[in-house]
């Protein structure tokens, strides 16, 4: 049906029709079993440069596919994805690389899941830092829950400036734990919160650029196209740039509301509005 978004199928990046089913055999069909899989599969780069392997297996944090993964970690180990693999046999990837992979797997049981696109508040207090997460729902109309394949185990974490602190349950992000980029665009439209905060560790890459950008990322990913945390396209090499003026700004307007409507005809028109649309050499 037209205007439809079905989460429980696969978009262009988290079809695993090509991988083996030997690789897939007793994936969990809980949720919370799957979210905790890609601990043991993917490794930081930061931290897998402690280990120091071929200087080659550091592209693999450039892959999008999520059956891409899954064949560079069936290279190191083939063992099913049930195995935990030791770091030195793990993809290395970022937070992207874990909440796709886990979300094609959830995906793959049938599980309505989505990646979102934003910034954690929980790693460094005072800061939004660049991350990607996964929500899930196990039936039509119910609310979405937000987990972090990435920290699930953790049980401590710093307070988040948005929302409730600590997590008592680490299986599901509290609200304010995580924001996507629009929720955080209409946080710094509305005076709440200062831009500044928002940006990528380890970088100088923090302001409403950065926000912007994951606004529209978020906006594709809503729409089954989970791209890397680093793809541009349309107006967003400018708008990094700050050569992008009110009109642009109203645009991400549009899309933080959109993308909090939960409506998916209206998520899937705006995408394909503007130029929003992710362009065909980016899903490769």
């Amino acid at each position: 049906m037209t205007g439809t978004i079905d989460y429980t199928s696969p978009g262009p990046l988290t079809d695993l029709a090509t991988i083996d089913r030997g690789a897939l055999a007793d994936l969990p069909e809980d949720p919370a079993a799957i979210l905790r899989l890609a601990q043991h599969l993917v490794i930081q780069p930061g931290d897998a440069g402690q280990l120091s392997p071929p200087p080659g297996r550091f592209g693999e944090n450039q892959f999008r596919p999520a059956a891409r993964l899954i064949r560079a970690l069936l290279a190191l180990d083939p063992s099913p994805l049930t195995v935990a693999r030791p770091p030195e046999r793990r993809v290395i990837g970022t937070c992207r690389h874990f909440a796709v992979l886990t979300c094609a797997l959830l995906r793959h049981r049938g599980i309505a899941a989505r990646v979102r696109c934003g910034f954690g508040a929980y790693f460094q207090p005072g800061l939004a830092l660049d991350h990607w997460v996964v929500e899930f729902r196990l039936a039509a109309g119910a609310p979405w829950v937000r987990a972090d394949p990435e920290t699930i185990s953790v049980t401590t974490l710093p307070p988040s400036p948005f929302g409730p602190g600590g997590r008592p349950d680490p299986a599901a992000l509290r609200p304010g734990e995580f924001l996507t980029g629009g929720e955080a665009w209409a946080l710094f439209r509305a005076g709440r919160a200062d831009g500044a905060v928002f940006g990528v560790p380890g970088t100088e890459n923090f302001g409403p650029a950065e926000i912007r950008g994951n606004a529209i990322r978020d906006l594709a990913a809503l729409n089954r196209v989970e791209i890397l945390p680093w793809d541009e396209w349309g107006r967003m090499e400018a708008s990094y740039q700050n050569r992008t003026g009110p009109g642009y700004d109203a645009l991400i307007d549009t899309i933080a509301t959109t993308c909090a409507t939960d409506d998916p005809a209206a998520v899937a028109a705006l995408y394909k509005s503007e130029d929003l649309e992710v362009p065909p050499t980016l899903l490769l």
